[in-house]
């Protein structure tokens, strides 16, 4: 098996996402399958033009020479697509939404109904049978990826691929902290992990593995006062520096 990793968080592995997706990958390659994992902000990908010379003048390709030439004969190998990313405006972080835009190259121009919607049928070069989500929200509830998840669940549907899950880190931001002052929470990672190990050896995650990636760290009111305490913080030392440099 054949994974494609694409991580869009400008913080790329020392974020709060990749403290997600490092054990998920860590995971699938214990259990055998080969992994590619691409930072956005290590990428140079321009929006896609939407002039269709990839669909009309040379099919299944697109006329931008960047970093996009480099992926799509990894993105048509790879058994499953893995998209990394922060919440960002309820959706997927720029980079990584550009990304998604330029793989109209993987698909058809022609029109097709498939379980009562339209889609584009992919091209037979692309071999891709899953796609699974990474995301992280520095807000507190779980229901604020619902936008993003259905955005995955459309695209797969449009796709001809399976949305293999989701994992999910709501009030991420507490993990790392947590972790540091010897918090419980190393199951939340190793639960990460062990969904990369289903997903190659049974070819689905459980939801009960998912449910602990994404299960509450500390209440509410305690993780207000943890972001909210750290943003003062910072914005107290930033204005002591103008105040100096003044």
């Amino acid at each position: 098996m054949k994974v494609l990793a694409l991580n869009g968080s400008p913080s790329m592995d020392k974020g709060n996402t990749a403290l997600i997706l490092s054990p998920f990958l860590e995971g699938i390659r214990e259990a055998g399958a080969e992994v590619e994992l691409y930072h956005t902000r290590k990428l140079t990908i321009n929006p896609c033009g939407g002039e269709y010379n990839c669909w009309l003048k040379t099919p299944g390709e697109c006329f931008q020479q960047d970093d996009m030439q480099m992926l799509y004969p990894k993105l048509r190998a790879a058994d499953v697509w893995v998209l990394a990313s922060p919440l960002f405006a309820d959706g997927l972080a720029a980079p990584l939404k550009i990304l998604v835009d330029r793989f109209v190259p993987l698909f058809e121009p022609t029109i097709e109904i498939h379980e009562g919607h339209c889609r584009h049928p992919r091209r037979a070069s692309l071999h891709t049978s899953q796609l699974v989500l990474v995301s992280n929200c520095g807000f507190w509830e779980k229901d604020n990826f619902n936008m993003l998840v259905g955005h995955m669940r459309t695209e797969c549907v449009r796709s001809g691929i399976d949305f293999a899950g989701a994992l999910l880190r709501p009030h991420g931001p507490a993990l790392r902290p947590m972790r540091a002052m010897g918090q419980p929470v190393d199951d939340v990672l190793d639960a990460a992990r062990a969904a990369g190990r289903q997903l190659v050896t049974e070819g689905h995650m459980s939801a009960e593995v998912l449910s602990v990636v994404s299960r509450e760290l500390l209440p509410l009111e305690s993780y207000l006062r943890m972001v909210n305490g750290e943003f003062r913080r910072l914005q107290d030392k930033w204005t002591a520096r103008r105040g100096t440099a003044s």
